[in-house]
This record gives C-alpha cells, sequence and structure tokens, in this order.
C-alpha cells in the first residue's frame, strides 16, 4: 500500500467524519419503467428541487456491458505503472490515463482514465473570448487489454440514449416540450471516465475525491459494491453515504443544468470516501453540452421570474478554463458558474482570464 503523501492530507473542515449509516432510502429513487409518465415526471420533479441526486432503476441499459467495462478496466488498472502511462493525458492530450489529479487544490486520492464520446470531440482551443479556433480531442486507447476501446465505447452509446431519455423528463419535469434541450448537444462534448480508489493507509485524512459540484449539464453514475459516493443533502448540509444498490444509476444534477433552469435546480456538492482495505471502482458519465453552447438561463423561465440569475457564459472555454486545476496548482479558485451571477456590481475575479460573456 503506497504512503500518504503530506499534500493529500485535507484541511480538518474538509476530512472525513465518522461514519454514518448509508442512505439509500434518503436519495430518490425512480422506476423508468413506470407507465404513469406524469408520476414519473413527478418523481424527477422532486428528486431534482429537493436532492438533486437521485437513482434510477429499469433503466433499459444492459447490465453486462457494465461488467464488461469493469472487467477491462480492472485489467488495465493493475498493469504496471509504466505501462498506464504510455497514454498518459496531459495538458495537450487532454484524454487518457492519470494519477495526480487535484480537487480544489488537493490530490485525490485516485487514478482515472479518461475517454471522450465523440471522436474526436471538437472543443475549444484557447480560453480567449476572441479565439475561435477549435481543437480536436483524440482518445488515447491502450494496446493492453486489447478490448477496452470497443467495450468503452459501446456502454458510452448506452449512456448517451439513457441521457437523452433523462433530459426529456427534466424538460417536462419544468413544463417544458420533451426535446427542449436537444439543440445544446448537437456536437455535444460528453465524456466517460473510470475511477480507481486504492487502498488508503489513512483514510481518515484523505478523500478520493474532495468535495465538488460536477461543471455539465448531468452525470450517469455507476458505482461498485465497496460504496463510499457521499451527498451533501440540501435541507441540511450533512453529508450522507449512498448505498451502493446492484443494477441502479446514480445521476446528479451539474452545474449547466442549474444555470439553464435559472437556479429552480441546483448542481450538489458530493465527495468520495477511501478505505483501508478494498480498492473502488465508479464509471460516471458526464453529458457536456456542444463547445459552442452560450450557456444562459432559458427565456422561457425567466420569463417566469423577475431576471436571469446568471450571465451567459460560453461552455467550451469554461471547460479548458476548469481543466487547468488537473496540472497544476492554482493560486485563485478556479473558475465556477457563481462568478456568473448577476449582482448589482460587476464581480472581478483575480487572476481569470477575460474570457466569458
Amino acid at each position: 500500500m503506497a504512503p500518504v503523501n503530506a499534500a493529500c492530507i485535507q484541511e480538518p473542515t474538509h476530512r472525513p467524519n465518522p461514519p454514518l449509516p448509508q442512505e439509500a432510502q434518503g436519495i430518490p429513487l425512480i422506476d423508468l419503467s413506470s407507465p404513469d409518465v406524469d408520476a414519473l415526471v413527478n418523481d424527477i420533479r422532486h428528486a431534482c428541487r429537493q436532492w438533486g441526486f437521485f437513482q434510477i432503476i429499469n433503466h433499459d441499459v444492459p447490465l453486462e456491458r457494465q461488467h464488461r467495462v469493469e472487467e477491462a478496466v480492472r485489467k488495465f488498472f493493475h498493469l504496471s505503472l509504466d505501462e498506464k502511462r504510455k497514454v498518459r493525458r496531459d495538458a495537450r492530450k487532454v484524454l487518457g490515463y492519470y494519477d495526480t489529479e487535484h480537487t480544489k487544490n488537493v490530490p485525490d486520492w485516485k487514478e482515472v482514465f479518461d475517454y471522450t464520446v465523440n471522436e474526436p470531440t471538437l472543443a475549444a482551443a484557447s480560453v480567449d473570448e476572441d479565439d475561435d479556433r477549435v481543437a480536436y480531442w483524440e482518445n488515447q486507447w491502450p494496446q493492453n487489454p486489447p478490448e477496452m476501446r470497443e467495450v468503452c465505447q459501446e456502454y458510452a452509446k448506452d449512456m448517451v440514449e439513457l441521457a437523452k431519455r433523462l433530459m426529456e423528463l427534466v424538460a417536462m419535469s419544468l413544463g417544458l416540450p420533451a426535446r427542449r434541450f436537444e439543440e445544446f448537444f448537437t456536437n455535444h462534448t460528453s465524456s466517460g471516465r473510470i475511477n480507481r480508489y486504492p487502498p488508503c493507509p489513512s483514510p481518515e485524512h484523505v478523500l478520493g475525491v474532495g468535495p465538488h459540484k460536477d461543471p455539465g449539464v448531468l452525470t450517469i453514475l455507476a458505482q461498485d459494491e465497496v460504496g463510499g459516493l457521499e451527498v451533501k443533502r440540501k435541507s441540511n448540509g450533512k453529508w450522507i453515504g449512498v448505498k451502493p444498490l446492484p443494477g441502479a444509476y446514480i445521476i446528479n444534477l451539474g452545474d449547466v443544468l442549474q444555470v439553464w433552469t435559472n437556479g429552480q435546480y441546483e448542481s450538489v456538492e458530493h465527495r468520495v470516501m477511501v478505505n483501508s482495505v478494498k480498492e473502488r471502482f465508479s464509471i460516471p458519465f458526464f453529458l457536456n453540452p456542444s463547445h459552442y453552447t452560450m450557456v444562459a438561463p432559458l427565456e422561457e423561465l425567466t420569463q417566469r421570474q423577475t431576471a436571469a440569475n446568471y450571465r451567459a457564459y460560453n461552455w467550451g472555454k469554461f471547460a479548458l478554463t476548469r481543466k487547468r486545476s488537473n496540472f497544476m496548482k492554482l493560486q485563485v479558485e478556479n473558475i465556477q458558474i457563481q462568478h456568473f451571477k448577476n449582482i448589482p456590481s460587476q464581480h472581478y475575479i483575480p487572476d481569470s482570464p477575460r474570457v466569458f460573456g
């Protein structure tokens, strides 16, 4: 077992709490096979408003697809470090293997493999608002195991279809046409990831992933039986564990959806605990819009309220700015949607490039 780097030690206020009972019953559980569409939409509305997190069952994604991914990535992560680093990502090659990722400037206790769904994915080439160049993100697939590319691509197709269905339900829950969000995903920048959290000798001081909110539209997460995901409950601010439920996916809303809904639905902080005995795997899918999307509250929703709560920002440039913290320790807080909240006076962000809205 590797020793803990001092840089991984969380500040006392962020360190794991004594374990609380995992609350599968707390996180809403939604059956997508329900024939009662109105009831299903109401369930989605309640989960989005009250939690920002929910679990789904009977989602029509074959379980064997997930199992094939799990088998392949276990083989990959158990290769030597030199072998894995043959597909290591960096500031130029943003996809592939990585083992030094940071959350809020603190190293995470994990290693990851990232891949994009559309090959290549069209992305912003620069954070400069006057630079219209486009980058082409290409995947780096390992030679071993040879089946990893195929199983990940198959799984990603299932995730795209599931995400499309979820977005239709979210739109209906807001009183909008089911396909209202479709225009934002013509050249979507969605991605898949596999996380491995090794056993940790000091789980009371370290987090697999520190407290954070996801910047995209929504996340579809498969986790193994080990567990470790914790959600910060909106009603009281307490961290609760999400108990693994076989065959279920965990859904959490991202910052983009919070802005589109003008704050009606909010993204929620979550984190990942580690343990000293077992490794843990999780497989998130991140639904993201096209890079050229200007993210702003939907007009239909702001017409019902007094004003838009957020200024528009360019998704591609926002995402590229956020990626900076993966490769360096920043001296200031990385860009967040709170920096685009409409306030009486202009908000200045020190050392943040002028790239948006």
